[in-house]
């Protein structure tokens, strides 16, 4: 038989042995289809149904690549992740013809430009904050714009890497997350932050409470610079830490003193912390064990409570104060949490981060107890008005994803993570390479950082420490602005002698 005839037949046969194996599947398809009784669209319409799952898990993803407009998107459209990534990638980051953001909504914020804007030669530096000055070892933090707190777990390890590569590069803290302390954090040489969440990672004995010794080791570590004590998260207040099984390696198992392959869930809040005197236990004791700063983070819901930690802090003495509180938006982040409680529980951070502000200044503690602001700030224009609104340091994790390489694929809590951020695949791991995405790290911190000063000097103060209220106004619904120093009047302190008798009272 000729060669050509031979290919021929051979290629005939296997078509029809393909489309004979496909008739059989369908087949078995409409079977199993009928025969099911969980999906009534697969059994009223065999086979055929299935593409109706088919294209619902598709039409996620294509919604966000053809259908959604770039400011539509939610959790970050398409305009707030492109700033990140020409940031990251050193590209240039201004844009042509005119704005795409819409400046009609109500809550819309904008920046009142000063006629005569400080020039290149008048600006200046502004210099570092300190905290913790009643400490052994006070922290002067040298970056206003830092890394929230991403587990090593919810992170894979070239991300985490890559992060503090980055972070050293750029000057800026990097917050561990509740997973602990990990070599990777350490690996770069960036100042740390290391967060105590619920289950106590990396600091607790067998039974799950503080151990005051692993805390000593890991305030050992020169490079941790202040701890962290994680009371509530954004995405999920009143729920501990959610990391699926299969992502807990024997690796993170052992760095946390938890059993590998086992869903690690954190208690919702931490055991011992039940008032205000004893949050302002746990403060003093992790400060006096490790002798370094020591705040807490939170979401704020009700906030009656702050008057009491506030109150109870001049009742034991000012150096008894947090040395920082972080802010925490109810449309923060997570690797993993309940829909119910992403989507209803907390108050946004243009919310709190305001009412906290004007708490701390009511009790005279503005300058004892520094404030972090967290949660979708990842532009200059965002950080911009965390610093009107009175915080002293703006923080972001999804940012920095984005810097990454994340591309909001909403694969976070299932390891299959496409851009190897948050998976433990190896196989997936490989397209983040950690020399490469930290100089993306360090040029996203410095080209925001850069941005929020144009801003600064665009209303006319020389520095981003310049910024106030009346820098930044908000459009109402009858379509004009107000200031924010009108919607957010900053209050007078407490008279002392009013303040002595509230305490007095108990």
């Amino acid at each position: 038989m000729d060669t050509p005839l031979l290919i021929l037949t051979v290629l005939s046969e296997l078509f029809l042995l393909l489309v004979g194996l496909g008739l059989l599947a369908i087949v078995i398809m409409y079977v199993v289809d009928v025969r099911q009784t969980e999906h009534a669209v697969r059994r009223n319409y065999p086979v055929f149904g299935r593409f109706r799952y088919f294209f619902e898990t598709l039409g996620e993803f294509f919604r966000q690549y053809f259908f959604a407009m770039d400011r539509e998107e939610l959790p970050f459209n398409r305009a707030e992740r492109a700033w990140v990534y020409r940031a990251a990638k050193g590209v240039d980051t201004t844009v042509a013809f005119g704005s795409t953001r819409d400046l009609r909504p109500p809550g819309t914020f904008i920046f009142v430009n000063c006629p005569y804007p400080t020039l290149e030669r008048d600006a200046v530096q502004a210099p570092p904050i300190t905290i913790g000055p009643y400490c052994t070892n006070p922290y002067t933090a040298p970056s206003f714009f830092n890394v929230s707190g991403m587990s090593f777990g919810a992170i894979s390890e070239p991300a985490v890497r890559a992060l503090s590569y980055g972070a050293k590069k750029a000057g800026c803290w990097l917050n561990t997350g509740e997973g602990a302390l990990s070599p990777y954090h350490l690996e770069g040489g960036a100042d740390i932050v290391f967060q105590i969440g619920t289950a106590k990672y990396g600091v607790r004995d067998a039974e799950g409470n503080l151990s005051d010794d692993r805390l000593r080791e890991v305030a050992a570590h020169e490079q941790v610079k202040m701890i962290e004590i994680k009371l509530s998260q954004g995405a999920k207040p009143g729920k501990g830490g959610i990391l699926p099984g299969d992502k807990v390696t024997e690796e993170i198992a052992r760095i946390r003193f938890i059993h590998p392959g086992q869903d690690s869930i954190s208690p919702n809040r931490h055991p011992e912390v039940n008032s205000p005197g004893a949050l302002l236990d746990m403060i003093e004791r992790i400060r006096r064990v490790a002798g370094k700063p020591v705040g807490f983070k939170c979401v704020i819901g009700a906030y009656g409570w702050l008057d009491d930690l506030f109150l109870e802090v001049h009742r034991r003495g000012i150096e008894s104060a947090p040395d920082f509180i972080t802010i925490d938006s109810a449309d923060g982040g997570t690797g993993a949490a309940p829909q119910s409680l992403i989507d209803f529980v907390g108050l946004p951070i243009r919310e709190s981060l305001p009412l906290v502000a004007d708490a701390l200044t009511r009790y005279g503690l503005k300058e004892r107890t520094k404030l972090v602001a967290s949660g979708k700030l990842i532009n200059p224009g965002q950080v911009a008005w965390a610093l009107c609104m009175g915080a002293d340091f703006v923080v972001t994790a999804r940012g920095f994803m984005f810097a990454l390489g994340c591309i909001q694929a909403m694969q976070c809590n299932r390891n299959t993570c496409p851009t190897g951020v948050t998976t433990h695949d190896r196989d997936l791991q490989r397209g983040l390479v950690p020399e490469e995405k930290s100089e993306r790290v360090y040029r996203y911190a410095t080209t925001l950082k850069k941005e929020v000063e144009v801003i600064a000097h665009s209303c006319g103060v020389t520095a981003h420490r310049g910024f106030q209220r009346f820098h930044c106004r908000m459009l109402m619904p009858d379509g004009l602005s107000r200031s924010l120093d009108e919607l957010y009047p900053i209050p007078r302190p407490i008279p002392p002698e009013v303040l002595r008798r509230e305490v007095a009272a108990g």
